[in-house]
């Protein structure tokens, strides 16, 4: 899955930003946390030039948001990146191939999802010019 949204660039579609994606499954430790593994860390400006760091978990079948790996992601972000704005995010597989994207912040030790967008891939051919249409006019 993680292939997929790198590929497809729904990072930079969701947030709206420039991202590149700097590493994956990144395993390393935090003060006070001690030893964290992140599915996969981008890093990306906005046409302001400002900078951001976005921790991405990725979550297939049954698994569920983590106020512990969401809190894991963000003190990453602070510890390494103190001067980037940290974004996290959540990629989930749904039924029928559709990618559901979820920006998460923590409020008062909770998982809050910030934004949430869903995803279908679908190849370019099956694209009709109505489609297109309606893409322009929203």
């Amino acid at each position: 899955m993680l292939a997929r949204v790198r590929y497809n660039r729904l990072i930079d579609i969701f947030l709206g930003l420039t991202t590149y994606s700097l590493q994956n499954h990144l395993r390393t430790t935090v003060t006070n946390m001690g030893q964290i593994e992140i599915d996969e860390i981008y890093v990306g400006v906005n046409k302001s030039g400002q900078q951001f760091v976005v921790p991405v978990q990725a979550k297939v079948g049954k698994d569920k948001l983590a106020v512990v790996q969401t809190s894991q992601d963000l003190g990453y972000c602070a510890e390494k990146y103190p001067n980037l704005t940290p974004r996290a995010i959540s990629a989930q597989f749904l039924q029928n191939k559709v990618i559901a994207l979820f920006e998460l912040t923590l409020e008062n030790d909770e998982v809050t999802v910030v934004e949430e967008r869903h995803y279908c891939l679908v190849a370019a051919k099956s694209i009709t010019d109505e489609d297109l249409r309606t893409y322009a006019n929203r």
